[in-house]
């Protein structure tokens, strides 16, 4: 969504007209999915997180700073609502099977079949890799390789300086090799 267009929709929000929220919610739907199944690791519960932070987005709104970028505000709200969640519940991470809906990105019309299932099969290893490390580790890289936010947007969401940032993501894609590499999966 353009910037300009989800300021206007989020002003027009702040001024108590509640649909047009509608498409705010679908803008950041799939990928805060991804970051919510990462977090919390099934999606029943990953989508009980996401639906309690847009609900907590919405009732916070007109506090929102509409020179600030909506991205990472809401983005930590659900990271925040994951790790509320993740504490009731007193379990550890554990990665259920994964919804098609939550491909990074479309696949390719032209791939051939057995491109697409050594895909799907390197996503999944990842995945599943993803389960065996920390939440630290693990909510980093969901934030920067699966959905791409940049180091200041996860500094924002995070509310850590750039620089530890920079230091995680290291320490991250280092235990991230490690797990890998003792499955026998190259990384």
């Amino acid at each position: 969504m353009l910037p300009d267009v989800e300021r206007e929709l989020l002003r027009k929000c702040q001024a108590g007209n509640a649909r047009f929220f509608e498409p705010i919610v679908r803008a950041y739907e799939r990928p805060g999915m991804r970051v919510a199944l990462g977090m919390m690791g099934n999606q029943d519960d990953a989508t009980d997180a996401l639906q309690d932070a847009f609900i907590k987005a919405w009732r916070s709104l007109r506090s929102f700073d509409l020179k600030r970028s909506f991205s990472p505000w809401f983005f930590q709200i659900l990271r925040n609502q994951c790790r509320d969640a993740l504490r009731k519940r007193q379990v550890r991470f554990r990665l259920e099977a994964l919804d098609e809906r939550l491909e990074m990105r479309p696949s390719d019309p032209e791939q051939s079949p057995a491109r697409i299932h050594e895909k799907k099969a390197a996503r999944e290893r990842i995945w599943k890799a993803l389960e065996q490390l920390g939440e630290d580790h693990r909510e980093i890289l969901v934030l920067k390789e699966i959905e791409g936010f940049r180091y200041g947007e996860i500094a924002r969401i995070l509310d850590i300086p750039e620089g530890t940032v920079a230091s995680r993501l290291f320490h991250a894609r280092r235990a991230l090799a490690t797990v890998l590499r003792k499955t026998g999966n190259s990384p």
